[in-house]
């Protein structure tokens, strides 16, 4: 592999890559994220090849193997271009027609399209998919325009040129000021000024400092910063390496957490190429600016996306926080100053070197500017990976391109933030999705985790199951934290189990107010807002299953008792056959009845029941 030593030589290997590339007539994309792999991609992506080697197409046709394309539900997918043409469901069994009929005589194959849900279309092209041409994709469209194993396909898209033009040209001082200008703010909770960030690096005293990207995505749901990184892992590593050059770094490390095992292989991948290509390592491309990078590898645990527990992870200590007295940018990795940003917020950062401050900051509201991206999730038909200009509102993210509800129950929530965020109802769906406004309505950005829930969701059981959660993954430093998230959940717990009262609500509320004014990190803190952001906008919930020991949702099992309405029960047997508790009794064309002392309210029945006949109230 040919060392590049200088701009001019990045820019020749630019022009003879694209050169090669132009002898291709077309190219098949096909999803190799996590997701579409979990459905079974790479077979498909063998398949394909042996059909193209069969035919003699190896020289015409190329087949791509990319990170995630976000639209995960409808994995495996791929995209034949030019003609943008998409499929999704694809088997390695529809490889032979695919090549046959698709590429060799321009053929649609109608049962590999994608079908609108909502008026039942048949759609040919990416281009008109709602779930895509709703959204503002700048950082997920270059997803699929690189394999993620391979450096030259991002080089070709002109990678690495916005490092090239700050070596070359660009004071520290002047890329932070860029940076500063664009409006970025951290993309992984906290939306701390960037460039404000590493101002105050750059000018903290001292030859060593660090640069770490934060990829330890432990919120339940939320996968953005996993596919980034799994997709395009240069685009990050660029990121990095400007914002090294900005703070005088020499050294940057990719902290990843354990779970994700394919973002840990392309990272590590696309650093051993650097290193063969000359960019990784002393006067990289000709300049003073020298630099290396690790990979990593977290244990699970969620605190450790706290900057401070981080750092002591890395440092092979436990992963605890520590008080903030004392600012990582002046003393973080080994007590060095060091800079600590998320996956998403440094792959921000080439963009906004090649295209300008203006740019980047034209995009979104007056306090959060750019896109943003959200893992859409939940009771919502187009699950997936959605980016969008930051003051998009919930009804555009949850309805037009999330399409609405999926089990035809009316949408009656969405949770921002992960399981420190907040519960926003459908009244608050006007809301701009941004920093500042979803704060305000008590709830967050987070890393952008977003669950929507139907009339089907008990709120109180939401605010338990967060609160669990939170509880496990406390470090237990701060006692606050240890002992408020601890006791708000029993609290929650007694309400959803019939035994609360009253005075609870109170005790509640006094609570949440201790442990975010007395925790030491952001878990802690914000750990109260699952609890208040129900209570303040699903009072009535908590209410009925305190004073009426009821569960409007039909959820909370001490609640509920399960009951077969005699005028739809047509006795068919289905409801007998798939109770595990021999529960349901009666008798074929016949009314059935649930024996309510045997019945363990597992939900089988109401599942199993095809003339809704099982009620749960």
């Amino acid at each position: 592999m040919v060392k590049i030593k200088n701009p001019r030589d990045l820019e020749s290997l630019r022009v003879k890559i694209q050169r090669e590339r132009k002898k291709i007539h077309s190219t098949i994309i096909m999803c190799g994220g996590t997701g579409c792999q979990a459905s079974q991609s790479l077979a498909v992506i063998d398949a394909v090849k042996n059909q193209i080697a069969r035919q003699g197409l190896q020289k015409n046709v190329h087949v791509r193997a990319t990170g995630c394309h976000g639209f995960c539900e409808q994995g495996p997918i791929m995209v034949i271009e030019p003609e943008n043409l998409f499929y999704c469901h694809v088997s390695a069994k529809d490889a032979q027609e695919i090549v046959s009929k698709t590429l060799l005589k321009g053929e649609i194959i109608e049962r590999l399209l994608y079908v609108d849900p909502v008026t039942g279309k048949k759609i040919r092209t990416e281009a008109e998919i709602p779930f895509y041409k709703n959204q503002d994709r700048q950082l997920l469209a270059c997803s699929k325009l690189v394999d993620p194993k391979s450096i030259d396909d991002y080089i070709a898209i002109g990678g690495y040129e916005a490092l090239a033009q700050t070596l070359m040209g660009i004071t520290p001082e002047e890329v932070i000021e860029e940076v500063r200008a664009s409006g970025l703010r951290g993309r992984g909770g906290g939306g701390f000024p960037t460039g404000r960030k590493w101002f105050e690096c750059w000018e903290a005293p001292g030859d060593e400092k660090y640069v770490i990207c934060n990829a330890d995505e432990g919120d339940p749901g939320a996968y953005m910063d996993r596919c980034l990184l799994e997709a395009n892992p240069h685009l990050v590593i660029e990121g990095m390496m400007i914002g090294a050059w900005a703070v005088g770094a020499r050294q940057g490390y990719i902290y990843v957490r354990h779970e994700y095992p394919l973002a840990v292989r392309h990272a590590r991948y696309a650093i051993h190429q650097m290193r063969e290509y000359g960019l990784l390592g002393d006067n990289i491309l000709g300049s003073s600016f020298s630099f290396d990078i690790e990979v990593a590898r977290g244990g699970g645990a969620f605190v450790c996306g706290e900057s401070t527990a981080l750092m002591a992870s890395i440092e092979g200590k436990v992963g605890e926080p520590r008080p903030k007295d004392i600012h990582t940018v002046k003393e973080g990795l080994w007590d060095k100053p060091t800079v600590l940003n998320n996956v998403e917020t440094w792959a921000n950062v080439p963009s906004i070197m090649l295209k300008g401050s203006k740019w980047f900051a034209s995009k979104g509201t007056k306090g959060s500017k750019g896109t943003k991206i959200f893992a859409l999730t939940g009771q919502v038909r187009n699950t997936g990976l959605v980016e969008v200009a930051m003051g998009t509102t919930l009804n555009e993210i949850v309805f037009t391109i999330g399409g609405g509800s999926k089990t035809g129950k009316a949408v009656k929530a969405a949770q921002t933030g992960g399981p420190s965020g907040g519960c926003l109802p459908v009244s608050k769906f006007d809301l701009p999705v941004d920093f500042d406004a979803l704060t305000k309505a008590g709830s967050m950005m987070g890393s952008g985790g977003m669950v929507v829930m139907d009339e089907g969701t008990c709120m109180v059981d939401v605010a338990k199951y967060f609160l669990t959660f939170l509880q496990d993954e406390s470090c237990g430093k701060c006692v606050p934290c240890r002992l408020g998230v601890d006791r708000m959940l029993e609290i929650v717990t007694d309400i959803t189990e019939g035994n609360g009262r009253p005075e609870h609500v109170g005790l509640l509320e006094e609570l949440a107010e201790t442990v975010r004014e007395g925790s030491l990190c952001a878990l802690g803190k914000t750990a109260p807002n699952p609890v208040l952001s129900t209570l303040h906008y699903f009072f009535d919930e908590y209410v009925a299953h305190i004073e009426k020991k009821r569960c409007p949702a039909g959820v909370c099992k001490s609640l509920i008792s399960y009951t077969i309405d005699p005028e739809k029960c047509e006795g068919c047997g289905i409801c007998i056959r798939a109770c595990p508790h021999n529960a349901v009794k009666g008798e074929k064309k016949k009314t059935h009845i649930i024996n309510l002392l045997e019945c363990r309210k597992c939900g089988i029945c109401i599942a199993e029941c095809k003339f809704d006949a099982i009620m749960a109230g």
